[in-house]
């Protein structure tokens, strides 16, 4: 028996339930909302699907699941420009989680931003080993890299370390791309800008994010032992302790199964030294007492 527990079933969190329910790999479904309307909303249009899973919408339940997929709080809008943002209102969800799931012995994946700096405040307040406790973004933020360097006639696989947020660190000596700072810039201005595009077109970004979430449970539900840049709490690697950032990991049933250590040159080095110094002051600043 498997389950899945989503924590938020606003787009994102709807969108992964269907997945869940459709894709064979979960037997049962814990949805929880704030908004109970929503909530109900979502349930019944799950069960209409007629797949053979079973849904649960009691918070009790949650504490019990394999995964916790934490999709509750603020999202971005036109007039909050960044996901730091977003962190003091988002804070008190993360704890009203926490308070739901004490003595937790699953898998906690954070999507709700600012998720670098959730994943870092949970992994505190839980008090889980830092191989159970994921930040999702890089996933996404390496397929926004991909889709820019299609548009400049540049093959390559998409990477991104750092936040998920503006200091994030797109890769390019990894793969032996030459290519200039002023063009690194330029590509760099336009990931950050990536999401607010369609934020302002259709209010948030959903079908991308669902697609590489689900990817992501997928990844240890099946134990595939995937390569994938997610945010964990890093200790000594790239140089890093004490916060959570982007990097490539191993992903499996356990979790974070290992952390991968590329190479960067020296532009590279730099961002990923000012994102770690960013999302470090941020933890510094919230509370996990």
């Amino acid at each position: 028996m498997t389950s899945l527990a989503i924590f938020g079933t606003g787009r994102i969190g709807g969108g992964v339930a269907t997945r869940a329910a459709s894709g064979g790999l979960v037997d049962t479904l814990v949805l929880y909302d704030s908004n109970q309307s929503l909530l109900e909303a979502q349930r019944l249009d799950i069960e209409h699907m007629r797949c053979p899973v079973r849904i649960s919408t009691k918070p009790e339940d949650i504490a019990s699941c394999d995964i916790v997929l934490y999709t509750a709080g603020l999202p971005r809008n036109p007039t909050i420009k960044t996901r730091a943002a977003l962190l003091d209102c988002n804070v008190p969800v993360a704890s009203e989680l926490a308070a739901l799931i004490p003595d937790f012995k699953g898998i906690v994946i954070v999507i709700t931003n600012p998720a670098d700096v959730l994943t870092y405040y949970l992994w505190k307040k839980l008090g889980i080993p830092k191989n159970r406790i994921i930040g999702f973004g890089g996933q996404l933020d390496g397929a926004r890299f991909q889709y820019e360097l299609g548009l400049r006639n540049i093959s390559s696989e998409g990477l991104i370390l750092g936040e998920h947020g503006e200091h994030q660190v797109p890769v390019f000596s990894h793969f032996g791309l030459d290519v200039d700072i002023q063009t690194r810039e330029e590509i760099l201005t336009t990931l950050r800008n990536a999401s607010m595009e369609i934020i302002k077109g259709k209010g948030a970004t959903e079908y991308a994010p669902v697609h590489h979430i689900w990817h992501l449970v997928v990844s240890i539900l099946t134990d595939s032992h995937s390569s994938l840049v997610c945010s964990g709490i890093l200790n000594g690697e790239y140089g890093i302790s004490d916060c959570s950032l982007g990097v490539p990991m191993i992903i499996g049933r356990e979790g974070i199964c290992s952390i991968l250590e590329i190479k960067l040159d020296s532009w590279e080095l730099e961002q990923m030294n000012n994102a770690a110094a960013f999302i470090s002051d941020l933890c510094r600043r919230i509370s996990c007492d």
